[in-house]
């Protein structure tokens, strides 16, 4: 039976957002529509990484396909997206009569008694043995639904805020991706006819430029390497371990694809699927656990967020920051 979550402030059951989210993916897979490049090939092109358009701050991890299928589907114009405060709060409103969409954040918490058995052991006048010591009261993790509202939804907004970036010619040499690629340090490799990061020696190959069909398909397959570089024992210590034809594998691979498209969304470079041919791997990871995409877009987004921190600051975040 599947598994239903309670709505906050009342008894009636809902479907659990994992497996509504996931069983949404994997319909779009199924189909032939990959849900981090899809939204960009409906929009044209012109596209971006969702952000909040009261705080400028990105969505990240599972909050990323949400809102990029949202807009997709509904045919937003703008990637940015607000609360209904938030609205209020820079002088517009959402327009009577629209529909938010649901996104999540993931938090945690320690099961009632579990706290004050907690403080306990803190007190000087208890002595916890050796087995009490390790078993330590869990922390129980959940999702929690909040509703957003695309800039698109709303009125009396600054104009501002429904400029959308254009995305960057497929045949032009790309300053920002060079200079990012540049900046991570990492010892990438050009020669061969096949891309790869060799975890064992902690390098990165890459046919050259002049291999590719487009200069901007370089940059893509950069950022696909160096998102399975991130996951080295040295820096964020995923499992490179697995097999090749694994799930372990599979969800490695999920990770690597998914930093990519968020990247290049970074980067003003329309995703593209790397390895077309892992979608019925995928299928089959996604079916099996309805928690597999959020955590795969979760370590994604931190593997982007690790690459995107060798970035020069901007001259603004300098000035703040001296």
């Amino acid at each position: 039976m599947r598994q239903t979550e309670q709505q906050q402030g009342c008894g009636s059951p809902r479907v659990n957002l994992y497996d509504e989210v996931t069983d949404r993916i994997v319909k779009q897979l199924e189909q032939g529509c990959v849900p981090w490049v899809q939204p960009w090939q409906a929009s044209g092109g012109a596209f971006a990484l969702p952000v909040n358009a009261a705080t400028s701050r990105y969505y990240t991890g599972i909050n990323i396909l949400i809102l990029w299928d949202a807009a997709s589907a509904r045919g937003f114009g703008a990637n940015r997206w607000l609360t209904f405060r938030q609205a209020l709060s820079l002088g517009g409103n959402v327009r009577k009569g629209e529909r938010g969409t649901t996104a999540c954040y993931a938090d945690s918490f320690i099961p009632r008694g579990g706290e004050a058995e907690k403080k306990s052991r803190g007190s000087s006048d208890f002595r916890p043995n050796e087995r009490a010591e390790k078993e330590e009261p869990q922390r129980i993790p959940f999702l929690k639904r909040f509703t957003l509202f695309n800039v698109s939804q709303c009125e009396n907004l600054p104009a501002e805020l429904l400029e959308q970036p254009r995305p960057v010619s497929e045949s032009e040499i790309h300053a920002d991706a060079e200079a990012l690629i540049a900046a991570t340090k990492a010892d990438i490799r050009i020669g061969g006819g096949e891309a790869f990061y060799h975890r064992i020696d902690d390098y990165i190959c890459v046919p050259p430029q002049t291999s590719f069909f487009d200069v901007i398909n370089f940059y893509r397959t950069c950022c696909h390497e160096l998102s399975h570089w991130t996951g080295s024992k040295s820096r964020l210590a995923r499992d490179l371990e697995n097999r090749f034809g694994s799930s372990g594998y599979a969800r490695e691979e999920l990770v690597a694809e998914l930093s990519c498209a968020f990247l290049c969304a970074h980067l003003n470079i329309v995703p593209t699927v790397r390895h077309a041919d892992y979608i019925g791997n995928w299928l089959t990871v996604l079916r099996d656990d309805s928690r597999a995409i959020f955590n795969a877009a979760s370590l994604a987004s931190k593997a982007a967020d690790f690459i995107l921190a060798f970035r020069a600051p901007k001259a603004s975040e300098a000035e703040l920051a001296a």
